[in-house]
């Protein structure tokens, strides 16, 4: 068994269990959170009995193998890099840091202690992914990768409202690009590659970060388009346009449906079935990689995960939304 901490409490964390909790060698053993309340409450619900509020001491316990970061994306280095050099294997949360900076010290360090370093970006383990993979051949020459994920946010009434929300703070590196647009981000990369250009625009909130955006992509023969909101929703699919037919993709965040339509007006539904529990996928890969010793995945690699945060860093330089975290020194050994 792999017994696995959780640095987090929120609903995301909750998800992640269910789906680890199908994977046979997974075992959650502890559970981390600032305020002990939370802990508490969060370990009864799972017949915990290992609850931290200090980070450095559950990086040093026994009790773990690896740990799952669903902490805000500013913390998300640090922590990573306290239970890396601690030897523990570590799945973080998307975006898996503020900068590029921050992701190579987190590589570096997992390197050094010969550990597991993984984005825990799901859509990229999904099946329906898979086929996107499998089929895009079908479209012939791709021209164009158009890709839309736009959530009206449930803590956007109470941003309007005056409060303070960890969700709309540049603090915590947070914003539209950070929680939603990532999604947009890592498939085109993961099909495509890295393009030669990058424009983005974004509607800057007054709290400082983004509440929705846009990039075109540039490639030698195609275009990425990508829309992304935290603030409206969009009822429209992703397509991945080709000279022989286009892909339309329900979800790119969670994809559950995929078709082709022809040229010639045919339909071809290529979906396959997978589980409602979306997050096995991911953790699954997670907890294979470690039973076989290995340091890296090859589907959510240290390169993919690079090429991502460039990605954002580029569109936040020329939009102008900047973080603290951009100007922050972390620490290799803390």
């Amino acid at each position: 068994m792999i017994n696995v901490g959780v640095v987090g409490t929120s609903w995301i964390t909750e998800e992640f269990i269910k789906g680890a909790n199908l994977v046979e060698e997974f075992k959650l053993s502890s559970v981390y959170s600032r305020n002990i309340d939370n802990a508490k409450s969060f370990a009864d619900k799972y017949n915990l009995t290992n609850v931290f509020t200090d980070l450095e001491e559950m990086a040093r316990s026994p009790y773990i193998d690896a740990v799952y970061i669903a902490s805000p994306n500013s913390f998300h280095a640090e922590q990573a890099i306290i239970f890396l050099k601690n030897k523990k294997h570590v799945l973080c949360e998307k975006a898996i840091a503020s900068t590029v900076k921050e992701l190579n010290l987190m590589i570096e360090a997992a390197k050094d202690n010969g550990v597991l370093l993984m984005e825990a970006m799901k859509s990229a383990f999904l099946p329906n992914f898979k086929v996107i993979e499998d089929n895009i051949h079908k479209l012939g020459i791709v021209r164009r990768f158009f890709i839309s994920y736009c959530q009206y946010s449930s803590r956007y009434d109470t941003y309007k409202a005056g409060e303070a929300v960890n969700t709309f703070d540049p603090k915590f590196s947070n914003g539209s690009i950070m929680d939603i647009g990532v999604y947009c981000i890592h498939p085109i990369l993961r099909l495509f590659g890295m393009p030669n250009s990058v424009n983005a625009s974004s509607l800057k909130l007054e709290s400082g970060v983004d509440g929705q955006g846009a990039l075109m992509l540039g490639y030698d023969n195609m275009d990425g388009i990508i829309i992304h909101s935290k603030i409206a929703d969009s009822q429209l699919p992703s397509e991945i346009q080709g000279e022989k037919g286009t892909m339309i993709i329900d979800k790119i965040n969670n994809t559950e449906r995929v078709k082709i339509i022809y040229r010639d007006g045919s339909n071809e539904d290529i979906s396959v079935s997978q589980l409602k529990e979306t997050m096995y996928y991911e953790a699954k890969e997670f907890i294979e990689l470690i039973k076989n010793g290995k340091g890296e995945s090859e589907i959510n690699s240290y390169n993919q995960s690079l090429m991502v945060m460039e990605i954002i860093e580029k569109a936040r330089k020329q939009t102008g939304i900047e973080f603290p975290s951009d100007k922050r020194i972390v620490r290799k050994q803390l």
